[in-house]
């Protein structure tokens, strides 16, 4: 996709989307990063069922550490890998307070040591707390960018450097959030939508759909 088709295809999004946001439900930023930890291989919609509960229980790092983690782990059973995200919960919850005060740090690095933390989690809470311009690239974004010609890569490494690079800086702050909803909900995996989609005639994908 020409650099002309980009900035084009985030200008639409843009306007379809003024405010674009995380589907995940939360109160504060380490809700939203235990909500991120425990989104992977779920889906934000079981997340949230499940938080709802859990946050009324434990909203800070040390209500969850007195919660304790079978405790957790009964608040999110219905999320695959349960017990193994409860017992992170509980570890990156205390982690956050003996290192960082119980806040939730403005790096990288240090968000990447907490437990259950990776770089897609790390560049969410980035992005979404902080307002850092990142890409956080999951399932979706992966596809859509492959898909429609927009950053394509080998892996979501590869992907999230194409992006950062290509999406115009003016867009680069929300890019993360409008893409992730177009491949959730119009770019999807087994049909793309493509009669509904905003951006069809920029996308450079050859078997598109009515």
């Amino acid at each position: 996709m020409k650099r002309e088709a980009i900035r084009e295809f985030f200008r639409r999004l843009a306007e379809a989307n003024p405010h674009p946001t995380t589907e995940l439900e939360y109160g504060s930023p380490y809700q939203l990063l235990v909500a991120v930890v425990l989104s992977a291989q779920a889906t934000d919609k079981s997340v949230n069922l499940a938080t709802r509960r859990l946050f009324a229980a434990a909203p800070t790092p040390e209500a969850m550490i007195t919660l304790g983690e079978d405790s957790v782990a009964e608040h999110i059973k219905t999320i695959g890998l349960f017990r193994n995200k409860a017992k992170n919960t509980v570890s990156l919850s205390r982690q956050l307070l003996e290192r960082h005060g119980g806040e939730v740090p403005h790096n990288r690095a240090a968000l990447e040591a907490l437990p259950g933390v990776g770089r897609k989690t790390a560049n969410v809470v980035l992005n979404t707390v902080f307002g850092d311009p990142v890409m956080a690239v999951d399932t979706h974004i992966f596809r859509l960018s492959n898909r429609s010609g927009l950053a394509p890569g080998k892996d979501v490494l590869a992907v999230e450097q194409a992006l950062m690079r290509r999406v115009p800086k003016d867009y680069l702050k929300d890019a993360h959030h409008w893409l992730i909803l177009h491949g959730r909900y119009v770019c999807t995996a087994r049909k793309p939508l493509c009669g509904a989609c905003l951006v069809r005639d920029l996308c450079t994908f050859r078997d598109k759909t009515d």
